[in-house]
């Protein structure tokens, strides 16, 4: 049909003059002899609903969305309609649907834009009786991971899952952080914190040891990292590259002793690593993934500080004086220094439990291979 038909004009001079009846009439007689795909399907819509016919309406827009199931206009009227009847589940559903192709594809009529921030007015409303709901219905989580879904659910927290940079190992447990109890080798660990405190004064008090934990490679190009050569995050090693630093081992016997109880990896030219990881005020790590998700990063806490935090994909800890911390760094995670003193850690790598013995022979293999390739 011809936007200069003048059924079609008539039409649109009766809805701006309110005079539902006389449009709808006429919009009736166009949809009983018109092609579907050429039926202005949203105006006899609001048509049918100015004269009180809200099925009639409803049903005009749904075969506007028979044609095109993406429709924004027709998806927002359709929600309205849904909302005036009292359905928060079906308008919910048709407002995000909108809301999904806008951000997609653009295309809102300007007319319907404020429908379309109405949209995601009613949808965070409806989520936070939802959640309430919920909460009442419950009560308190039964366990912290009763506790993740619900957040997942409600939207509080966004999902994040292993992605390393390097190589993905399958079908291991989503775990964020893991309670530092189910490993009991490192209760006695903690206890030598003091005496790693006390190594770790005696270093600061001297000579400088730390160097910047980003650092360039001679035969690489510069990472691309805000704290490339910056010593506001900066590592003393002990282990590194699966070989000892034996000048700093010696000086620090207890930190030594302490490495001894951990199961690191042995790993030919990669494992052990072990170092303190110090943060100074103002520090950010940015958002990163860890290579591999075979492994778990151990910090046992030697120097706690205020404002100090580290983000494991949609969860936050701060260090505390004998907590040690044990995460997956193959979720994105990021740390901060806001306060205004150093916080150092000592940092360590163990396998994931899950992983069998001869598993992990195999994997220590195959991370020997890649560093042998010649390049």
């Amino acid at each position: 049909m011809s936007a200069s038909d003048p059924r079609l004009a008539a039409a649109v001079a009766a809805l701006r003059a309110s005079d539902f009846a006389r449009a709808a009439e006429t919009l009736r007689a166009l949809a009983a002899e018109l092609p579907p795909a050429a039926m202005p399907w949203e105006m006899l819509a609001r048509a049918e609903e100015g004269c009180g016919d809200r099925a009639a309406a409803a049903a005009a827009l749904d075969r506007r969305l028979l044609l095109d199931k993406r429709d924004i206009g027709a998806l927002l009227l359709r929600a309205r309609l849904f909302e005036q009847d009292g359905d928060s589940r079906a308008a919910s559903s048709f407002y995000q649907a909108a809301l999904n192709q806008e951000a997609f594809a653009g295309g809102c009529p300007p007319p319907l834009r404020p429908l379309l921030d109405r949209g995601r007015q009613f949808i965070a409303a409806s989520s936070a009786r939802f959640t309430e709901h919920l909460f009442d219905t419950l009560g308190a989580p039964a366990s912290p991971r009763i506790a993740m879904a619900l957040d997942l659910l409600t939207g509080k927290r966004e999902l994040f899952l292993q992605q390393p940079s390097v190589f993905y190992f399958p079908e291991l447990p989503q775990r964020q952080f893991c309670d530092w109890r189910e490993f009991p080798w490192l209760e006695p660990m903690l206890a030598l914190v003091p005496e790693m405190r006390a190594e770790l004064d005696a270093i600061e008090a001297g000579e400088e040891r730390f160097d910047p934990y980003v650092t360039r490679h001679a035969s690489r190009p510069a990472p691309n990292n805000p704290l490339l050569d910056d010593p506001a995050w900066s590592a003393l090693w002990f282990w590194k590259g699966g070989e000892i630093v034996a000048d700093n081992a010696a000086r620090c016997p207890a930190t030594m002793r302490a490495l001894e109880l951990a199961p690191l990896p042995r790993i030919d030219g990669r494992s052990p690593i072990a170092h303190w990881s110090r943060l100074l005020p103002g520090a950010h790590i940015r958002p990163h993934h860890g290579m591999l998700n075979t492994r778990l990063i151990c910090h046992i806490p030697i120097r706690t500080a205020p404002g100090c935090s580290l983000r494991v994909g949609n969860e936050v800890r701060e260090w505390v004086d004998g907590v040690p911390v044990v995460f997956d760094d193959s979720f994105e995670h990021e740390a901060k220094n806001a306060g205004d003193r150093s916080r150092t850690v000592l940092l360590f790598e163990i396998w994931r439990p899950e992983i069998a013995d001869e598993e992990r022979a195999q994997l220590a293999r195959i991370f020997e291979a890649i560093g042998e390739f010649p390049e």
